[in-house]
């Protein structure tokens, strides 16, 4: 549960949301390989529900993220949050009003599968605030365009003996994180429910070199990222739309927010594999300052649509 979330909010006890939190009491929070197939990431497919909105009391979400420039994100319930495999991922929403994009922030441990809770700006574009809960369609977006390359911030308390990084701006949902410190081999990192990727025994001292993988099997290898703890790290490299590699110099490390720390989760299992991006060395820098989304022509097309969804209502094994 996020630091700053209430665990009951006005608006959804007066929905009945005692009982509805009842019937989801013991949801197994496992992912597709070797989990429930009731606990998975939101799906690429169309799905219908309802929405509620929140505001943040706080500087972030379960998902370690800084709040979007933009102010649109979404929490999700205990399964479709899926100990942090949705982090980072994007949602579009459509309600009365018209349609909204949102990037998964943060977890709602009351709302079952289908039950959004969006930012209040997000809520105000596709409902009215007054209403409190609206009707939703909703699906996964692939790949998204992003508001900036891929970025790495190496947790406060990290060491050459206890890795911890949290990766952002990757776009679609990640299946595996592997470390290499220098001319090493690679390690593999296990993802947390707070979005954070471990390596328990440590990395080394590094630079380090970070190889990320998505479901689609699309990958992408940062490299000279550095153990300094509290800075977020700006790589050139995008993982989607097959972007070229964009050289970034480096600036002074500015401190950004502490994160709150939960027990580890699993990964999900990658796709077949397909084309990888150039790696870029990182630009040390706070989250201000992001540059434009991707273009159009940038967002790659023909990507094969993968139906991660189990956790929906309805669901015939749930």
């Amino acid at each position: 549960m996020s630091a700053h979330r209430p665990k009951f909010t006005a608006r959804w006890l007066a929905a009945g949301g005692a009982a509805v939190l009842a019937g989801i009491i013991g949801v197994a929070m496992m992912l597709t390989n070797g989990g429930s197939a009731c606990a998975a990431p939101p799906s690429t497919t169309t799905k219908t529900g309802k929405a509620t909105f929140y505001d943040l009391a706080g500087t972030s979400g379960n998902c370690s993220f800084e709040v979007p420039a933009d102010d649109l994100y979404v929490a999700l319930g205990p399964s479709q949050y899926s100990e942090g495999a949705s982090c980072g991922a994007y949602l579009d929403v459509t309600g009365p009003k018209g349609k909204v994009r949102v990037k998964v922030f943060d977890s709602c441990p009351e709302c079952p599968a289908g039950h959004l809770d969006l930012s209040r700006t997000a809520f105000k574009k596709i409902g009215d605030e007054i209403d409190g809960i609206i009707p939703i369609k909703y699906k996964l977006v692939t790949n998204p365009s992003t508001p900036a390359p891929i970025s790495v911030r190496i947790k406060e308390g990290a060491s050459q003996y206890w890795f911890a990084a949290r990766i952002d701006n990757h776009a679609n949902l990640l299946s595996s994180v592997k470390v290499a410190s220098g001319g090493g081999g690679f390690k593999t990192a296990h993802r947390t429910d707070f979005n954070y990727w471990l390596i328990d025994a440590g990395a080394g001292p590094g630079p380090y070199k970070i190889k990320i993988t998505d479901v689609y099997g699309n990958t992408a290898t940062l490299t000279g990222i550095r153990m300094s703890p509290g800075t977020v790290q700006r790589t050139g490299v995008r993982i989607t739309g097959g972007s070229t590699t964009v050289t970034s110099k480096t600036t002074a490390p500015t401190p950004t927010a502490k994160a709150t720390t939960s027990p580890a989760a699993k990964k999900p299992a990658a796709a077949t594999p397909s084309p990888s991006v150039p790696s870029a060395d990182p630009l040390l820098e706070s989250a201000s300052g992001l540059p434009d989304a991707l273009s159009p022509s940038e967002v790659a097309s023909g990507q094969p649509l993968v139906d991660l969804a189990a956790a929906e209502p309805g669901a015939s094994d749930c």
